[in-house]
């Protein structure tokens, strides 16, 4: 439908101010909020990963894009709730102990909740035992984890070193990612390698075998 995507066309041009009107539109359209997220706001939402991965779309602009999508989903809540519209699982992201690096850790998470993911980011410096007692409380899907520099790197292991000794480990999926990083390196901790924001959506609804 035309209204579907003015919404999609508004996500990717960051077009905050006109993103709420379309939505309300598209309610008004009586077309359900389900699909208003997932044809409109999150299908913009994917084109701007696919932009950002192609080096076409930069840091600054996917922001504003977020915000948009943002905007949308606020508006949708109170209709999503009433559908009872379900998000495809739950991602902790994080940066470790030591690191104080947040922008990339902030773009997995806005590709995530683009793509469907309920997203809860616990910031930067954050040491093992506080990254476990939120596990324990917040019980996600996923943990992703970043570092991006080699001396931050060894963090990481000794998250997932103390999940195992928790037990926490057997039903959480662990992703990594940051410039030191490498598939060998996550594969030798029991991790899984995303190389960038975009590539942690794909990387994410495989772990969870969604399509």
């Amino acid at each position: 439908m035309e209204i579907l995507s003015k919404i999609s066309e508004a996500v990717l041009d960051g077009d905050t101010k006109n993103i709420i009107s379309y939505c309300q539109a598209a309610v008004e359209n009586e077309i359900p909020a389900g699909d208003i997220l997932k044809k409109g706001l999150i299908a913009g939402m994917n084109e701007v990963g696919v932009l950002f991965k192609e080096g076409e779309m930069f840091v600054p602009e996917v922001l504003v894009s977020a915000k948009a999508l943002q905007l949308g989903v606020d508006a949708l809540s109170h209709y999503l709730k009433e559908e009872g519209v379900d998000v495809i699982g739950k991602i902790v992201t994080v940066t470790v102990e030591g690191d104080l690096h947040d922008i990339g850790i902030k773009l997995v998470g806005i590709m995530l909740e683009g793509a469907g993911f309920e997203v809860i980011n616990l910031g930067v410096d954050k040491k093992a035992t506080e990254i476990i007692a939120k596990i324990k409380e917040l019980k996600p899907d996923i943990l992703a984890m970043s570092a991006m520099l080699t001396t931050t790197m060894g963090k990481m292991e000794e998250v997932i070193s103390l999940l195992r000794e928790e037990r926490l480990s057997e039903h959480l999926k662990i992703m990594v990612g940051g410039a030191p990083l490498s598939p060998v390196y996550a594969e030798r901790i029991g991790a899984n390698f995303s190389p960038d924001a975009s590539s942690a959506v794909d990387v994410a609804k495989k772990l969870l075998n969604v399509a």
